[in-house]
């Protein structure tokens, strides 16, 4: 008897760990493997930046007519080929915007902040695409953790593109969502001089409490023990975890100036993770909150504000 118990226990413990196994692939791979119609696709970028935004598409042509909106590809340490724009100031000057988009997004998603830098502020722009996002090698999401070290580099591109015969370029980093998570892993860690301060809009603390959000929103689940068998899945493929990537850490870390962003109406990204943030940030830092703005849309709500904030503060450390 005893050893037909044991029997039913293997295999019943045998179940529940293909279940769970099953259960880490499939979430690993819905929250992580990007679809290529999305993440890959300018043309389908441009055409909803151009509805959102009528006044940047006789921008952009305008650039495109002087040659001024470039193309730029860059080989990564792990080999891949990676992608960005970059937008030359109208006149000669090295105060730059590195501008990082969001999850399954690209650089032309987030173009309309490339249009406040360039045209309202007078900045030089560079729009990188992040690792498996647009023009830029790749085949996972990286939930702007690894994406951090891609950053680095384009940084260091940026300066050399626009500094200038006696000055490095002073430089702010922006991001938006997954791209302001990035921004802000990229805060923690040494940044050269020229970096000058960061903007995260509608940042996450960290992946682990942004999927289990998403978990309960979307599947009504709770996150024991999905998100760890999920978690310790992707660092055996991937070499990271849902539990390290974390921008909370990193902001703790960061002695540079930040301004935070988030809309109050936000379920995707919850607003309460912006107050958690700025709570452990060190001055300086700012917070501008977007009145009744969902996911990422406190610039489309209030642009002339949203402009006129990011101006404000930029303008005083570059």
């Amino acid at each position: 008897m005893k050893h037909k118990w044991m029997g039913w226990l293997m295999v019943i413990v045998g179940l529940v760990f293909l279940v769970l196994l099953g259960g880490s692939i499939y979430m690993l791979s819905y929250s992580l493997t990007p679809d290529d119609n999305d993440t890959r696709s300018y043309e389908k970028m441009y055409k909803k930046l151009y509805a959102d935004y009528p006044e940047i598409k006789p921008w952009c042509d305008s650039l495109r007519q002087v040659s001024a909106l470039r193309d730029t590809f860059v080989t990564m340490d792990n080999g891949e080929q990676h992608h960005a724009m970059y937008i030359p100031a109208r006149e000669d000057c090295n105060r730059t915007a590195v501008v990082v988009h969001g999850y399954t997004s690209n650089a032309a998603d987030i173009m309309y902040l490339g249009y406040m830098y360039h045209h309202d502020l007078g900045f030089n722009v560079l729009l990188p695409d992040l690792h498996a996002h647009g023009k830029s090698e790749g085949k996972v999401i990286q939930m702007g953790w690894k994406d951090r070290a891609d950053v680095h580099r384009w940084i260091a591109i940026a300066d050399s593109l626009w500094r200038d015969s006696t000055d490095a370029a002073s430089i702010v980093v922006h991001g938006v969502s997954m791209g302001a998570a990035t921004t802000m892993g990229v805060s923690g860690d040494s940044t050269p001089a020229s970096v000058k301060c960061f903007v995260e809009d509608c940042g996450y603390s960290s992946v682990w409490e942004e999927f289990r959000a998403q978990l309960k929103e979307q599947f009504g689940i709770p996150e024991f023990p999905i998100m760890y068998t999920t978690s310790l899945l992707c660092n055996l493929l991937y070499g990271w975890s849902f539990g390290e990537a974390s921008p909370l850490e990193q902001v703790k870390k960061c002695h540079k100036p930040m301004l935070f962003i988030h809309g109050d109406e936000d379920t995707f990204v919850p607003t309460s993770m912006v107050y958690d943030l700025y709570q452990v940030k060190t001055e300086p830092k700012e917070l501008y909150i977007g009145r009744g703005s969902a996911h990422a849309m406190s610039y489309q709500d209030h642009q002339k504000e949203y402009t006129e904030k990011v101006r404000s503060f930029v303008e005083r450390y570059l």
